[in-house]
């Protein structure tokens, strides 16, 4: 009976290192700032960018990847390395630095840092289709902090996927975002023109 319980116990030990070593390592993947400058004169305006919200299906860890019309999948394995909110509104600042051509844009509270412009995003759609595309939807406003005008807008973004991989999806998103801050951009310097 103790050779037995022995012959079990090795069976069980044998199970758990094959079972550990077959485990797949986790991937990370961030949004990068991928704008790139229209050659407009610099705008002297300091930004704040943020809130920004996602949908409840998307904010997670794990990439959420679109593969049947009303069907997804997370996969536990590719990861995002930052919270997709942050790593938006991020982006989205690392963007405007380029597009508006002022080093002066936050996506938090610093101190001596007065925005003239505050901007919130509201993600709607943030889908990935693996192979094919990355579409980002999403409904924005920019406040002029004095005087408390709004503009307002909403930017649909489809963004083809360049290659079968997470970083090819990751890099298409950025792309998108990059697309709304063009549009954020340009509201800045509408903004911006108003005559008083």
């Amino acid at each position: 009976m103790t050779g037995r319980i022995a012959y079990l116990i090795s069976i069980a030990l044998v199970v758990m290192v094959a079972a550990g070593c077959s485990t797949v390592p986790s991937r990370f993947y961030a949004l990068d700032s991928t704008a790139i400058a229209d050659g407009a004169p610099a705008a002297h305006a300091a930004v704040m960018v943020g809130p920004v919200t996602v949908p409840a299906a998307v904010d997670r860890p794990e990439f959420v990847v679109q593969v049947a019309p009303n069907r997804d999948e997370v996969d536990e394995f590719n990861r995002w390395v930052a919270p997709l909110n942050d790593a938006i509104a991020r982006a989205v600042a690392g963007d405007l630095v380029v597009l508006l051509g002022t080093p002066e844009v936050a996506t938090e509270t610093l101190a001596n840092f007065t925005p003239d412009y505050r901007i919130t995003i509201d993600v709607q759609r943030f889908e990935s289709i693996q192979g094919d595309a990355a579409f980002v939807e999403a409904v924005w406003t920019v406040r002029k902090t004095a005087g408390g005008e709004t503009r307002s807008g909403r930017t649909v973004a489809r963004e083809p996927v360049q290659g079968q991989g997470f970083d090819a999806l990751a890099a298409a998103h950025s792309r998108a975002i990059a697309k709304m801050s063009a549009d954020i951009a340009a509201a800045i310097r509408a903004e911006a023109e108003k005559k008083p």
